[in-house]
Parts: structure tokens; sequence; C-alpha cells
């Protein structure tokens, strides 16, 4: 009778065991990503560009604020928000708290559907669901109804008061040191907010460098992207799949693209153009699903050199 309960009850304990490790341990567990990117025109000095992405700030997330205050020491030369900054409609002066001493800095932003409409309950089994089936966010699903309103608009004021430029469907620039950045940025694809043909034209050609910025890196938005010409592209949304599989990595990216490239430096190619593609794993997750395991919580600092 003791064998026959035994295996059920070592399985239930292993992922027991596991279940609190991804929620207590790993999404609390912050690292900082460091990768070069050879992008840069010929005899253009480095840059160096701080990326955070999928914060889903919920009250009380006190280390979570203090990892996100302590990455200005590392004084990048600009920061890009890539969005889902909200997973709690009273999140909004913790987030700007956390990102606070990083909007001393040029930065960027694009928002994502979570720093529009609060999150839901949602069996994460609907995630692999979803991808059997090629549906994502509203792509393909029915409009979301009933969602709850988060309070976006005086986290757009705050940072835009800091200086920060928005990106939501418009181009926008940075100086540094002499040098201007041109930007170009998409509102959210994984709710239809894109609207790529109000940006269409490609680098501008007075900028000394151009990025590509877009919270879900949906194929339309890298191929329109790419296509245009545009040498880097900076996008979240994943969470690099959050909950992995040791030795194989992620099962889903909850967009169409694929899971070799769920986080991390890629490339990707579009009308015989390529452009660099890189996706923050991000820093949170959705309040209801508050686990990561083998994708520990992450921003990434990027440095831009010149092409050889």
């Amino acid at each position: 009778m003791r064998a026959r309960y035994a295996v059920p009850l070592g399985i239930s304990a292993v992922g027991a065991a596991g279940l609190a490790y991804a929620v207590g341990f790993e999404a609390r567990s912050f690292r900082l990503r460091r990768i070069s990117v050879p992008v840069l025109p010929k005899g253009m000095r480095d840059l160096r560009v701080l990326q955070v992405s999928d914060i889903h700030m919920v009250s009380g997330q006190h280390k979570k604020r203090r990892w996100l205050q302590s990455l200005a020491g590392l004084r990048p030369d600009f920061v890009v928000n890539t969005g889902d900054n909200l997973s709690d409609p009273e999140g909004v002066p913790e987030v700007l708290d956390a990102l606070g001493p990083l909007m001393e800095f040029p930065g960027v932003y694009v928002f994502g559907s979570n720093d529009y409409y609060g999150p839901r309950p949602r069996n994460p089994a609907r995630y692999l669901l979803e991808k059997v089936q090629g549906r994502h966010g509203l792509n393909g699903n029915p409009p979301v109804v009933g969602a709850v309103h988060n309070p976006w608009e005086p986290m757009r004021d705050a940072f835009d008061a800091a200086g920060w430029v928005g990106l939501s469907n418009t181009r926008g620039r940075l100086k540094l040191d002499g040098r201007e950045i041109a930007f170009t940025g998409l509102d959210d694809p994984h709710i239809k907010r894109d609207r790529y043909e109000r940006v269409a034209g490609g680098p501008e050609a007075d900028a000394d460098f151009s990025v590509a910025v877009v919270h879900a890196p949906y194929l339309r938005t890298l191929d329109a992207f790419t296509a245009d010409g545009y040498p880097l592209v900076l996008a979240g949304h994943t969470h690099g799949g959050q909950v992995c599989i040791p030795f194989y990595g992620a099962l889903i990216t909850n967009c169409d693209l694929d899971t070799d490239r769920v986080k991390g430096l890629s490339t990707h190619r579009a009308e015989g153009n390529t452009a660099y593609l890189h996706v923050s794993a991000g820093c949170g997750t959705n309040r209801y699903t508050p686990a990561r395991f083998a994708c520990p919580p992450e921003a990434t600092l990027l440095t831009l050199t010149a092409r050889t």
C-alpha cells in the first residue's frame, strides 16, 4: 500500500518544491544581462543603453523597486523602457519611485497592454492552447470585455516631464554629446494598437543612428522595421517564456515570434535586409501568475559598438 502512493506523493512534493522556488526565489532573483551589439556606423563611439521591460509593478514589491533604483548606478547613455510597467491599478506611484533615478538620464518609452489594462485571472494552459491555434492577444481572439482600465496617463505625464520621449506610433530623438539618435516606435501590437503606416519610411538620414522600439515583437512589426532598414529593434513582452524547461527553453512567447528568439540578442531578416533584435525577458510577472522558472527576471545593458 505504501508503494502504491509513494510515486504520486513524490511527484507532488517535487512539484510543490518547484512552485515554491519559482514564486518565492526565482521571481525575485533579479539579474543584469550585458551584451555588445556591433551596429553603429564606423567611427562612432560606443553607446551604453539600459533596457527595462515588463516591470508589472504590484504595490508592496519593495525588492523590485530597490533593484530598479540601483540600475541608475550603471550610468547609461540613455534608457529604453519597452512597456508593461503595471500589474496593479494602484502601482503607478511605485513605478515612478522605482524608475525615478533612471529618469534622470535621457530615455524613450512605449507602452504595453498591461499599461492600459489590468490583468485578470487566467488559466496558464490557455497560452499553450493559443500557441497551437495561432491566436495571441487580440490577434485572432475576441476583443477584451470588462477589462480594468489602468491609470496610465499620470505615468505618461511623469515620463514626459522627466524628458523621456514617448514613441507610441511616432518618432522621436535624443541628443547625446553632439550625437542625434533617432527612434521610431509603435504602440502595442498585442492589442492591435500598432499603426506602422504613421511611421513608415525607414531611418532618418540626418540622424547619427536610428533605433526601432516596440513592446510585443510580432512578426509583422519586425518585418516592417527590418524591411525599412532599421539596424536594431528593441522589444519586450515575452517574459523570456517565464516558465521554461531546463536545457530545453521556452514553450511559448505569447506572440508569433519563435521560441528560439524568446529573449536576448538575435537577428531578423525581411526583404533582403537584416536587423539585430533584442528581446528583454523583463523583470516582472502578471500578478496572478507570479512565478518564473529557469528564466530569472532581468534588465539589459546593451553596449552598442561600431560595425567592423
